[in-house]
């Protein structure tokens, strides 16, 4: 379990910008400390707690270590094959919505880091989707890879210029996925044997 967190890591667990863990720690509401010889600031598993409860920011993102996905896909194989995928990882944790409403109710609640989103949802489609998540300033480091069976290129410059970061072709291989996924969050891939 880690430890003692840079600005940048601390300000993905609590889902705001970098800039303003520096802030908190430079004007005290975050404790920690610099890095010898450097400017780097470091801050302590319990300092990062202690802010996180202090402003109301859920901490299971620290508690957990895991990192939060929300799989958006109507279709309950791809479904199966994703979360299965990532409960064996071991560093994800998984929630699942079947259509962009249930999507737009979790992402607010749930604070995902990342979103696999199908493109063709039955009620609406992953380019709205993409818009609302990125016109909502509180979800800015969410990262969103989308996923379809139909591959238009001039379809996936839509989508990455509506706000999704990556995208993955159906069928794929759930190894391929994972190793995207962990690109967008800044991970390290998993070792395959």
């Amino acid at each position: 379990m880690k430890t003692v967190f840079t600005t940048g890591e601390a300000a993905k667990i609590c889902k705001v910008s970098q800039q303003t863990i520096i802030r908190c720690f430079d004007n005290g509401q975050l404790k920690g400390f610099r890095v010898p010889g450097s400017k780097f600031r470091r801050i302590p598993r319990e300092a990062l707690y202690k802010f996180m409860k202090d402003n109301q920011i859920p901490t299971d993102a620290l508690e957990s270590g895991k990192r939060k996905v929300l799989v958006v896909d109507d279709e309950p194989e791809i479904v199966d094959i994703i979360t299965h995928g990532l409960l064996d990882d071991g560093r994800f944790e998984v929630k699942v919505a079947a259509n962009g409403f249930d999507a737009g109710m979790m992402v607010k609640e749930y604070r995902p880091d990342l979103i696999v989103l199908d493109v063709n949802l039955p009620d609406i489609n992953g380019k709205e989707v993409c818009h609302r998540v990125r016109a909502d300033q509180n979800l800015e480091e969410v990262r969103i890879i989308c996923i379809s069976g139909e591959v238009m290129e001039d379809r996936i410059q839509e989508l990455k210029l509506a706000g999704a970061d990556d995208f993955v072709q159906k069928p794929f291989d759930i190894d391929v996925l994972i190793e995207r996924m962990c690109v967008q969050l800044e991970m390290e891939a998993p070792t395959v044997v």
